[in-house]
């Protein structure tokens, strides 16, 4: 027999008005009610219609979500934590996978009536998103944008701390040249990433070992790395700006006989699946994608649930990962 609303409402002792209120994601359901009710579904395996919620609200029950790539594993965990968080409320969602503004508003769902509301995930021509999405009244939330502002919802990590960290935690084994390879500038999380890299060595009355511009690829940290290894000015630690082109600084070495880390040191940023998955492990800083998910979601499911809310930033705290490509400077 299907389970109903009324079967939850049994089970976890409330009224079906409660019920339909946390389906509904009402603010004004106390928060070890709504836990009553989460429970009971999860134990009932009760799925609410989301075609009946979407005409009783005047919603589409879908969220779009625009990224630029699906071939980086951080950004795979962010999108599987938002569909999961996302289908606890009875929500789908809608991929958009593109270069730009352009392709994603012309071409995908993210349209007046298509969805009801958008995350942008690391958005490349972000103002002009922000622009269509405000004249159309969507409620939105970004995820990883290129600048700090006032005047949208947004979800930061510290990426200055996790730059900082990652220099400090290289200057406390006794590195003193240290180089960075930083990601493109457009990028918020390259330059703050950067700056933190800069204020560690500054606190620590050392100069950059050198700054290098990479492409968050591996091919962008291999040549670098290679450029320096054959010009045989190699620094004895490296902060890679993200995973992928620590990955391929460690790929150069490997080729032209450097040993990591006993010839040089190599941290990089995101932990990536591949960070443990090679040899030696890679030390990084982690960027928490449960938790930045989870707030995406509960920042735009409160947005569309009161369009004149406050618009907010919500920063979160990196972790240093200490793994095998890093040790003391003998």
């Amino acid at each position: 027999m299907k389970v109903s609303i009324f079967d939850v409402a049994k089970k976890s002792g409330l009224s079906v008005v409660t019920v339909s209120r946390v389906l509904n994601n009402s603010s004004s359901v106390r928060h070890h009610n709504r836990e009553k009710v989460l429970k009971a579904m999860k134990e009932l395996d009760y799925h609410p219609n989301a075609s009946a919620r979407s005409l009783a609200r005047g919603k589409t029950g879908i969220i779009g979500l625009t990224l630029t790539t699906l071939h980086d594993s951080f950004l795979d965990a962010v999108v599987k934590e938002i569909n999961d968080r996302l289908a606890e409320q009875g929500y789908f969602l809608a991929l958009s996978i593109s270069t730009g503004y352009e392709d994603t508003f012309h071409r995908s769902l993210f349209q007046e009536d298509r969805v009801d509301g958008v995350i942008l995930l690391s958005p490349v021509d972000e103002d002009d998103y922000v622009m269509e999405l405000k004249k159309k009244k969507i409620p939105f939330v970004m995820i990883d944008n290129s600048r700090r502002s006032s005047s949208v919802t947004s979800i930061i990590v510290d990426n200055f701390k996790g730059g900082y960290d990652a220099t400090k935690h290289l200057i406390e084994l006794g590195h003193t040249e240290i180089a960075h390879i930083g990601g493109p500038d457009p990028f918020l999380s390259s330059r703050e990433r950067e700056r933190g890299y800069l204020l560690a060595l500054e606190e620590a009355g050392l100069q950059p070992f050198g700054i290098e511009r990479g492409t968050f690829e591996i091919s962008s940290g291999y040549a670098i790395a290679k450029r320096w290894i054959q010009s045989g000015n190699l620094p004895s630690a490296i902060f890679a700006s993200d995973d992928y082109m620590a990955i391929g600084v460690i790929n150069a070495c490997m080729i032209e006989g450097v040993r990591v880390p006993d010839d040089l040191s190599i941290i990089g940023f995101d932990d990536q699946n591949l960070a443990t998955e090679m040899h030696p492990k890679l030390t990084t800083i982690r960027q928490p994608s449960d938790k930045i998910g989870a707030a995406g979601v509960e920042l735009l499911l409160a947005a569309i649930n009161d369009p004149g809310k406050r618009n907010v930033t919500f920063q979160i705290e990196p972790e240093l990962i200490i793994r095998e490509t890093t040790a003391r400077k003998t």
